[in-house]
């Protein structure tokens, strides 16, 4: 199921609540500002380095996603430029 307003799939993982990019974002921030005030000790910050790196690879992947997606929006716009028999890509007229 899409998230209707950004048009991105949110995952869940077991044990976690639905993810999306801008959930990932939000808490990797939490996270810094937690590691930031120094008030976290060995254990915590071992956790929270692991969580956050965690969160930036799932946030580098959705990225690597939405890139190839236009990527591939933009090859469907030269094939039409190229081609005026090829169907046009959607919103294109």
């Amino acid at each position: 199921m899409n998230d209707a307003s950004t048009g991105q799939t949110p995952t869940a993982t077991p044990g976690t609540e639905t993810r999306t990019y801008e959930s990932a974002v939000s808490r990797v921030e939490e996270i810094i500002r937690r590691l930031d005030s120094g008030e976290a000790g060995l254990r915590e910050t071992l956790e929270l380095v692991r969580e956050g790196r965690a969160l930036v690879e799932y946030c580098a992947g959705e990225l690597d996603a939405v890139s190839q997606g236009l990527e591939e929006l933009r090859l469907e716009d030269l094939v039409a430029r190229l081609d005026p028999s090829a169907p046009a890509a959607p919103g294109r007229r």
